[in-house]
């Protein structure tokens, strides 16, 4: 169009998407792979659908592809063959806001090579059966703002390098903590968000008995959680240890009282509360050695009150209890025995005390040090390497005493006529000097000390939070 004096428009620039395109179209690797669909932008590698108001996946998708982005369209069912060809190098695919209501066991089955899947702000129901068993790669896992209130304990089998998960804001009653407690199927995960959903109870002893860099990065906070004091002491160690999964949510943190199923409180200050007086847990740290035998104190101020410990592995140790492998045992005083100590027994284990007026818990931090490296029997070993030393150090003083030629007054007279000076260089070399090789034998000082293996450390370990939308 012209303008009102009839002169030509100006041309308009042109705009970033045609200039994305663009360079679509010159990208070499389209033409290698495949074209890129009708509705998305491709540049390089990368695959942007996004708002492009799809009800489908688009096919075909470009083999080449390693980031594909379907977010805010109108994908409501994922099935098994939206992707009819195999994306070996896809290792994102981006599927939040959607209306997302069905997956199919079998949809990620053409991606095996995911490494970060979002599925979040969609209408999932459920965590169906062996769901995300193709994705053997898969670290990254978003599933909050969703609908799900159902978790099959197997949906997660063969996530072996999963190491964030996030489940906040669904409708998650309870939630297979199992899982984690064995280890063997989620043995990465260090990041769990399980934050407003409809937990009422959590396992306190259980999450206590969790891998520490698995135990300090979990989100409960929103929940309609039921007051006691192992919940309450499980927080008060996290606040202690500056955990931005407390400190961050400490408003959030709250919890119904026995009776009071309408009106809650905040989780940190039941300390002394009636009526169930709970009290902050002490802590101490303990270091042996594999096969040593020793005993955990219990100092409780009660000296009346019933008591029982837990295991790292999450094992009870009542009175009258060997414990769970016959190795542990609660002596009338209240201490815990551990005989023969194998490196699975280092952990935190909790003496729980049942007082009068308040119910405490003490924690033993229990370090189990190799006998080769650390403790008495490294000891023992120097003192021996000192003492053959200090024998090999006589013998030579006495070889070199003892059988060196006679210098004495008697043998002079036997002795010949001096050399001439030119062997001068020759007597040198015999003699006793120095040693003049940069030296190499000077006697070197002791061994440096070896490095003791420190404790697990939390204190960096909540870098990240969940993603809030």
């Amino acid at each position: 169009m012209g303008t009102p004096g009839g002169a030509p428009s100006p041309p308009s620039p042109p705009s970033p998407l045609s200039l994305l395109l663009a360079l679509a179209l010159l990208c070499p690797g389209g033409s290698a792979g495949g074209s890129c669909p009708a509705h998305c932008i491709c540049a390089s590698n990368l695959l942007s659908c996004s708002q492009a108001n799809l009800s489908l996946v688009p096919s075909p998708l470009p083999r080449f592809a390693s980031v594909l982005d379907l977010s805010h369209n109108n994908v409501s069912r994922l099935r098994g063959d939206w992707s009819p060809a195999r994306l070996p190098h896809l290792h994102t695919l981006l599927l939040s806001h959607n209306g997302l209501a069905f997956v199919s066991t079998e949809a990620f089955a053409a991606v095996p090579r995911l490494r970060h899947l979002d599925l979040s702000n969609n209408r999932l129901r459920a965590l169906d059966e062996n769901l995300f068993s193709d994705l053997g790669e898969l670290e990254v896992l978003l599933l909050y703002n969703n609908e799900i209130s159902s978790v099959d304990r197997t949906a997660f089998e063969n996530l072996g390098r999963l190491r964030k998960l996030y489940l906040g804001r669904n409708r998650i009653a309870r939630f297979p903590l199992e899982l984690l407690r064995e280890g063997s199927r989620l043995p990465r995960l260090a990041l769990l968000d399980l934050s407003a959903n409809r937990l009422r109870a959590v396992p306190a002893g259980e999450l206590q008995a969790l891998p520490a860099w698995l135990r300090d990065r979990l989100y409960l906070h929103d929940n309609p959680l039921g007051c006691d004091c192992a919940l309450f002491q499980l927080l008060a160690r996290g606040r202690r240890r500056r955990l931005s999964a407390v400190l961050d949510f400490q408003e959030e943190l709250t919890c119904h009282l026995p009776g009071s199923p309408h009106a809650s409180v905040a989780i940190l200050e039941l300390a002394g509360r009636q009526p169930l007086n709970c009290s902050e847990a002490r802590e101490a740290v303990l270091e042996a050695h594999l096969g040593d035998s020793v005993t955990l104190g219990c100092d409780s101020r009660w000296q009346d009150g019933s008591r029982h410990w837990v295991t790292p592995a999450g094992d009870r140790v009542m009175p009258g209890d060997g414990g769970g492998n016959g190795t542990a045992a609660l002596l009338a005083n209240g201490s815990l025995e551990l005989r023969a100590l194998r490196a699975e027994d280092a952990g935190t284990y909790a003496c729980w005390v049942a007082g009068p007026l308040l119910n405490e818990t003490l924690y033993v931090e229990l370090l189990v040090h190799n006998f080769t490296l650390h403790g008495p029997h490294d000891t023992l070993n120097t003192a021996y390497t000192t003492l053959v030393g200090c024998i090999l150090s006589v013998v030579l003083v006495l070889i070199y005493l003892y059988l060196t030629p006679c210098r004495c007054c008697c043998c002079r007279a036997a002795e010949k006529a001096p050399a001439p000076r030119d062997d001068s260089i020759n007597s040198s070399v015999l003699s006793t000097t120095p040693n003049h090789d940069g030296g190499h034998g000077e006697p070197r000082g002791p061994k440096g000390q070896r490095k003791v293996s420190d404790p697990d450390s939390v204190s960096s370990v909540f870098s990240d939070t969940p993603i809030v939308v």
